[in-house]
């Protein structure tokens, strides 16, 4: 059975600048890391000075679209203060992207900030929110006849839980009432950049937010049904209930199905697991996409991909994946665009350099890039606009 895609649908990529490019001297992930072993990721993949490089793995792979992000810390490393050099760095990145004729979606924020506004108190401070504008209002205003889809902020509530209520990532506190500042001083910050890019692009750009959804599955009683559904609308909802109306279109993040059990977290019952432990569920994508056909708006599926250091499982979930993707597609979801996370071995994190998510590996001795066989099966699916499956 052939499953064909629209017309004019994107297939990419992803990556984020901390994670990939190397240097990012300036951002409190490297400067104040969570503890050994998570950081710095001091020279990474080294895509600083090799974008062009991955640019050409990238197209020879057949995508056309690729996400990336621009760190907040490189352009402006001191408040107030934005580095010339660095702005010139990233308009040759999207011209390099221009060149290949592929398209661009920027992130603004994705994770990192700047030591300075770190020591502030990042987003639990008020004040972020005008620094954040104006921020935004700087990039919006150099690279808007080059970005084709702005994305304002990367997993606000995975930002917000992991800094402030489980202390994995900076500023590692254990505080709900930050917890929820933060997740409603995101909220506020990504209304006003959207109305601001309406002000330097009007119609022409699109403007959204990318959201890590998990697909929450009660075990077995009642108050476990009761579990997942509030999950479900704190965790999914919430953020995109309150910009709904301040959104051209909604990035969605897919990785897992959390199953719930009262006050505690269920056991999976599936033996397919990532590397990381995380169970390889692909039909979770299809309940979440139907689950945002409410806000009527364009879907982009921005992050999606597993740790797989043997590339044993990639070709089969990425395809899998798919095939619920272009089921929920049938059945009205309004999906353009797929990004496999990610295009390359990158810094995950709390975790480090272990998990390994790339189409490209990366030999971070060498820095060295190789392409594993699964990045073949894909780029085929991109390059022909359809997935071949077994009836």
């Amino acid at each position: 059975m052939i499953l064909k895609f629209p017309d004019n649908f994107l297939w990419g990529s992803a990556t984020s600048a901390y994670q990939v490019e190397g240097g990012n001297r300036f951002s409190d992930w490297e400067i104040t890391p969570p503890e050994a072993g998570q950081g710095p990721a001091g020279i990474a993949c080294d895509h600083y000075n090799r974008f062009e490089q991955d640019f050409d793995l990238l197209k020879g792979l057949n995508q056309n679209a690729y996400r990336f992000s621009i760190e907040w810390a490189r352009v402006e490393p001191r408040e107030g203060e934005f580095d010339q050099n660095e702005i010139e760095h990233y308009r040759k990145v999207l011209t390099a992207l221009k060149q290949r004729g592929i398209k661009a979606m920027v992130t603004l924020h994705h994770f990192t900030l700047p030591q300075w506004l770190a020591e502030m108190g990042g987003f639990a401070n008020e004040k972020s929110i005008q620094y954040f504008t104006r921020y935004a209002s700087k990039m919006f205003g150099e690279y808007k006849d080059l970005v084709d889809f702005w994305a304002t902020i990367n997993e606000p509530m995975v930002l917000a839980w992991a800094g402030y209520l489980r202390k994995l990532w900076p500023p590692q506190k254990k505080n709900i009432f930050l917890y929820l500042r933060v997740v409603n001083n995101l909220i506020k910050a990504h209304k006003r950049a959207y109305k601001l890019l309406k002000t330097f692009g009007k119609d022409r750009t699109l403007v959204g937010i990318v959201k890590n959804n998990s697909c929450f599955e009660p075990c077995q009683n009642s108050l476990d049904k009761v579990s997942a559904a509030f999950l479900n609308w704190w965790q999914n909802r919430y953020f995109l209930d309150k910009i709904k109306n301040n959104t051209d279109f909604i990035g969605l993040n897919f990785y897992m199905r959390i199953r719930i059990r009262f006050l505690s977290q269920g056991e999976n019952d599936s033996d397919q697991v990532s590397d990381m432990g995380w169970e390889l569920y692909p039909q979770g994508i299809y309940c979440l996409l139907k689950d945002l056909k409410r806000y009527n708006k364009p879907i982009y599926i921005t992050e999606n991909g597993l740790a797989d250091a043997e590339d044993k499982n990639r070709e089969w979930y990425i395809r899998e994946v798919l095939r619920n993707v272009h089921r929920a597609m049938q059945e009205g979801a309004d999906v353009r665009g797929y990004f496999y996370w990610s295009l390359m071995d990158n810094f995950e994190w709390a975790d480090g350099f272990g998990p390994r998510f790339g189409l490209i590996e990366i030999d971070y001795k060498t820095l060295e890039r190789k392409i594993r066989p699964s990045a073949y099966v894909y780029a085929e699916i991109c390059k022909s606009n359809q997935l071949t499956i077994d009836n």
